[in-house]
């Protein structure tokens, strides 16, 4: 049964990872509607290397000049200080979305190591998570009509990695969305929606792999609420169905709005809410 388990919540994490709506309240959420045991921050975390892989591969000819522009901008630096100059043989601006990314990924794993105790155990609460998921959606909502959605990803600045690394932070409350919470400070910052999402997903990198390696012991160990073999099982299937995902939003955003995405949100924390009302579900 565990295996079944595995494979329908690695679906889950593949199919709700990069869409606005958020991973981690789905494998807190679903499970309990299934009556399944909360397989816990450590399961999440791991399995979320798959849905990560799957962005590495798909923006694999964009990370690559990233990182080597980044090294090939140090090295530049090293000569200047050595009083050589040499014509740059790489893209300034993809050596400066290197150090967006690094310099957004600071608060979260900041925040997320002094935070760890709290995200494991009293961030899980579903009151906690229907609230994220009800205000997110009107938040992602408001940044959706007020944003002028006139900036690409050659625009940004140290000032909007910065801004955006902070409200990615806010995804260590699961129900808040990784991506969700990204694209949101990137549209109010003006961005488009396509230049919003592909910042957030190449932000995301970093702190997701860090996380999954971070928590890999302890999912793996034996007594976690799946074990290895389920668990790797999950994340396997998490990449194949995130890269489809990934691929088909990428495509959604060019000519559509996050409508669906926020309507969603909000119907599904309504719908916890009642749950817990009710005494359906215990937090």
């Amino acid at each position: 049964m565990e295996w079944f388990q595995a494979v329908v919540l690695g679906v889950l994490q593949g199919l709700t990872e990069f869409l606005p709506i958020s991973s981690s309240a789905h494998l807190r959420i679903y499970p309990e509607l299934f009556g399944w045991e909360d397989p816990g921050a450590a399961f999440t975390a791991v399995t979320q290397i798959g849905t990560e892989t799957a962005v590495i591969l798909y923006f694999a000819r964009d990370i690559g000049r990233i990182v080597s522009a980044w090294f090939r901008s140090l090295a530049g630096g090293r000569e200047a200080s050595r009083g050589r100059r040499r014509r740059a043989s790489y893209d300034p601006q993809d050596a400066r979305l290197g150090w967006f990314v690094i310099i957004g990924t600071i608060p979260i794993g900041a925040l997320g190591y002094l935070l760890q105790d709290v995200i494991r155990d009293d961030f899980r609460s579903l009151w906690i998570i229907a609230t994220t998921l009800v205000v997110l959606g009107v938040i992602l909502g408001i940044a959706d009509r007020v944003g002028r959605k006139e900036r690409t990803i050659a625009d940004l600045t140290y000032k909007d990695a910065v801004l955006i690394g902070f409200a990615q932070a806010m995804a260590l409350v699961p129900g808040v969305s990784r991506s969700g919470a990204s694209i949101s400070m990137g549209l109010f910052l003006g961005l488009d929606r396509a230049a919003a999402a592909r910042f957030a997903f190449l932000l995301a990198i970093p702190a997701v792999l860090g996380s999954g390696i971070f928590e890999w012991p302890g999912a793996m160990e034996e007594g976690s609420v799946y074990g290895a073999g389920p668990t790797i099982l999950a994340t396997i299937v998490a990449f194949a169905v995130g890269f489809a995902v990934i691929a088909w939003l990428m495509s959604w955003l060019e000519r559509r709005s996050f409508a669906p995405f926020i309507i969603y949100r909000v119907a599904l924390g309504l719908f916890t809410f009642a749950m817990l009302a009710t005494g359906t579900w215990s937090s």
